[in-house]
């Protein structure tokens, strides 16, 4: 089988890549972290913790439209605040279709 001179170039190009990866290392701390090593410490600093989660109840709650109908109204009404914030005046035959 005869190689050319680029597919010779190119198979040790490969091969003296490939030694270099191998004899490299690595200093970064993520090499070294395992789940022991980083789990330990986070359940060190919560285990004097007595407090149990409390629930926000104005978290729950939701001014958001969910019906079809009263999206499209929101978006009417955005509409409407845009143009008069812009100074433009809705005509009355698209303030009736909302």
């Amino acid at each position: 089988m005869m190689f050319t001179a680029r597919t010779r170039a190119a198979a040790i190009a490969l091969a003296a890549s490939l030694a270099l990866a191998g004899c490299g290392s690595s200093e970064k701390a993520s090499d070294s972290v395992t789940a022991e090593s980083v789990e330990m410490p986070a359940e060190q600093a919560l285990s004097n913790v007595d407090a149990a989660p409390v629930a926000d109840p104005s978290a729950a709650v939701s001014q958001a439209p969910t019906t079809n109908e009263g999206v499209a109204a929101a978006a009417g009404q955005a509409a409407a605040d845009v143009a008069a914030a812009a100074g433009e005046d809705i005509p009355a035959s698209k303030k009736a279709a909302q």
